[in-house]
């Protein structure tokens, strides 16, 4: 039993170290190249969507803090990668109407428990659309430009680790096989991108 819960404790944590980075190198990869190639606006959207939906599912049922402290951190991130994306694609007044639309479907996600189990319900096929957007950017382009490989290692990781927590605490079986479909769509994502950093090829318009 002590054994469990230490395996528990290091999951949660290292999670949470993780995540704290997770999305560091693609920054500063965005920040040194000014350039967006080969990364998929619409798969940060919808990854944002997603990861406010499931933050707000665990808060409302009141799940424990650790199993889904990491996602404050990663929307935050999100956030800070979309504002670069629009700056450099020249779009950055855009900025404005995506946080109205994020700060006002977040509060309507409480308004009533069946919005909530709805979007909840929904939230894995949101974020496994997040990955199919970014595989469909890499398969276009078939470049990988500058998508950091170590940013979908890491996402890949985390995912992983919370199949085990979620196993350990809530069981929830929503929860459960959303981050089943992450893993697999995030390590899917990353063989992509060290598949076309190898081959290499002709970038298009970006999405």
């Amino acid at each position: 039993m002590m054994q469990s819960d230490t395996l528990l404790h290091v999951a949660n944590v290292s999670t949470l170290l993780v995540c704290m980075v997770l999305k560091f190198p693609q920054i500063f990869i965005l920040l040194r190249a000014k350039s967006t190639t080969g990364i998929s606006i619409k798969s940060l959207v919808l990854e944002l969507i997603g990861f406010i939906v499931f933050v707000t599912y665990q808060m409302y049922y009141e799940y424990p803090p650790p199993t889904y402290l990491e996602y404050p951190i990663l929307i935050a991130q999100d956030v800070v990668l979309l504002l670069l994306i629009l700056l450099y694609r020249g779009r950055l007044k855009d900025s404005l109407l995506y946080a109205v639309v994020f700060v006002v479907g977040w509060q309507l996600l409480t308004v009533d428990k069946r919005i909530i189990d709805l979007a909840m319900s929904l939230c894995t096929f949101i974020s496994a659309a997040s990955k199919f957007a970014q595989l469909q950017c890499l398969w276009r382009s078939k470049d990988a430009g500058q998508v950091s490989a170590l940013t979908w290692t890491l996402a890949t990781y985390t995912c992983s680790t919370r199949i085990y927590t979620t196993v350990a605490t809530t069981g929830d079986m929503q929860v459960l096989m959303r981050f089943i479909a992450m893993t697999l769509l995030n390590l899917w994502v990353l063989l992509s991108v060290l598949f076309y950093r190898r081959h290499g090829g002709t970038p298009i318009k970006e999405d």
